[in-house]
């Protein structure tokens, strides 16, 4: 029997994030901000795990739980280590509850990120600190790829990364005639990757039916892409997605499917019930 870290795309996710988490603090040269990730990581369990345990006791929660965090370990900035516990705090707190017919509206790390930012005046999005590197644009792409496919999400980076790229690419390349190098930069940022990976694709969070998905992504991508190109609006991906969040409960009342949930399966795939 295969051991359990085959079948939920969840521990894929946690070794990924961590990888990144280390490629930026090793090899990008970030200042270490142990105590703002061990912060990030410690709320985000113990609030997570202190929750189940007068609840439903699904302890398994753990791997969601780091994931959140680990998405504001890479995103989120701030000199407070209380500004940090309280996004930690949101992101896990929302899942339980700001739910509507059995899913949690809002991606954890974003809201935990847009709450941070909007309310303390003390937290920033960073996306400079990863750069444009091209190795960097493969890795995440690749690694992403294996994420989304195993929990059937594939169609959401697609069709975000696609629309977002192609509508940067008409306003940078043939509109303003900028060299095709300025455009690849753009949109080899890790950020703007990760987001598109390992954010969005979330599966608790988006509409369940394929159809819907996509045309959710391409709006969330064309208003991302307008704040960015004509607003100038730092972050903008993540600022949009929590705004339109709350529309995926009238997209699964419009196109209906069964709702996604983790579970374990004899193979690599989650599947959606």
């Amino acid at each position: 029997m295969q051991h359990s870290i085959f079948k939920d795309a969840r521990y894929f996710q946690v070794i990924f994030q961590c990888i990144f988490l280390c490629y930026g603090v090793f090899y990008l040269n970030w200042d270490s901000d142990w105590q703002l990730y061990a912060t990030y990581i410690g709320v985000s369990l113990a609030l997570q795990l202190g929750i189940e345990l007068f609840t439903s006791k699904k302890f398994d929660s753990w791997k969601s739980a780091l994931i959140s965090a680990f998405g504001l370990c890479l995103l989120l900035k701030t000199n407070s280590l209380y500004v940090a516990a309280g996004a930690a705090s949101i992101s896990i707190l929302s899942k339980y509850i700001l739910r509507f017919n059995g899913k949690h509206i809002f991606n954890p790390s974003a809201l935990g990120i847009a709450a941070a930012v909007y309310f303390t005046g003390n937290a920033w999005i960073s996306p400079g600190q990863w750069g444009s590197n091209m190795v960097l644009f493969f890795a995440v792409i690749s690694l992403g790829f294996i994420v989304v496919t195993k929990v059937q999400k594939l169609d959401i980076s697609l069709a975000f990364l696609g629309t977002f790229a192609a509508l940067l690419f008409a306003r940078q390349v043939v509109y303003l005639g900028w060299p095709l190098d300025h455009f690849i930069q753009s949109v080899s940022t890790g950020s703007l990757l990760l987001f598109s990976f390992f954010m969005i694709t979330d599966p608790k969070t988006t509409p369940n039916h394929s159809v819907a998905r996509i045309v959710w992504a391409v709006a969330v991508a064309a208003t991302a892409f307008y704040l960015t190109a004509f607003k100038f609006v730092n972050g903008a991906p993540i600022w949009v997605l929590v705004l339109a969040q709350p529309l995926v409960p009238v997209l699964d009342k419009i196109f209906r499917a069964k709702r996604f949930e983790w579970h374990r399966t004899s193979g690599l795939k989650m599947a959606a019930t």
